[in-house]
């Protein structure tokens, strides 16, 4: 059963989701403040018994869910790092969410919604994660290797950190390299549902992208803009043909 901690000081809502998530399948497990969801994170991951997911509160009495999330994604070495991460937010503010989404994020959801659209999202996330061919199953561009099974991305066989999202985002336009993508197209093999798009986010993931990937991200030779319509991951990339430099 798939373990998911909630991190929400909402009682009325927490109640509810922790109901309609458990009828959906899921081991929930609530907390009211970032103190608690910590703990329960660490303790799961002793006891080798993890949580693949977390939902977490952007606005919570003990701190800010975003400053949470970043502490997450901060340590590369740990097995919370991996953790899938869906925010929550009462106020539904754009900055909010590309501030989550450029702190790691995998998806960001804005108070009041429907339990359902959480669910979808949830399950998006988990199965983006869980996504991947053979191990041994390799891309390569250049100096740039993206090993499809163990969901890395390595430069001169140095591995680049990247988020599930980030690295999903990467394999959509690498195994479409030299197609442009629209946005639009970009999140619907992301989500693997037709969701309304979420154009800024994939801005965001782009530039997070092109900074973990790029010799020189303002002027990027792997994942190009076409200006208007979306991205397009360059089939040829220039680092290869000046033989690596």
């Amino acid at each position: 059963m798939t373990r998911v901690l909630l991190v929400d000081d909402d009682t009325e809502l927490t109640a509810m989701l922790v109901d309609y998530l458990s009828g959906a399948g899921f081991r929930v497990d609530a907390r009211a403040a970032i103190g608690a969801g910590t703990s329960a994170l660490r303790e799961a991951a002793r006891q080798g018994a993890p949580y693949e997911l977390a939902v977490l509160d952007v606005m919570l009495p003990d701190g800010d869910g975003l400053a949470f999330c970043r502490a997450l994604r901060s340590d590369a070495d740990s097995a919370l790092a991996e953790l899938g991460v869906v925010m929550l937010t009462a106020r539904g503010d754009e900055t909010d969410r590309v501030v989550g989404l450029e702190l790691g994020a995998d998806d960001y959801v804005a108070k009041p919604f429907h339990p359902r659209e959480l669910l979808a999202r949830i399950r998006a996330v988990l199965r983006r994660r869980a996504a991947g061919a053979p191990r041994g199953d390799v891309l390569r561009f250049g100096r740039l290797e993206i090993d499809r099974g163990a969901r890395l991305a390595r430069i001169d066989g140095e591995e680049r950190p990247l988020t599930a999202m980030q690295f999903d985002l990467l394999l959509a336009l690498a195994e479409g390299a030299g197609r442009v993508l629209t946005r639009d197209a970009i999140m619907q093999k992301l989500r693997g549902q037709d969701l309304e798009a979420f154009a800024r986010g994939v801005d965001v993931h782009v530039a997070r992208l092109r900074a973990a990937l790029e010799d020189d991200p303002k002027h990027p030779r792997r994942i190009l803009t076409v200006r208007g319509v979306g991205y397009v991951f360059a089939s040829k990339q220039d680092d290869e043909a000046r033989g690596g430099r």
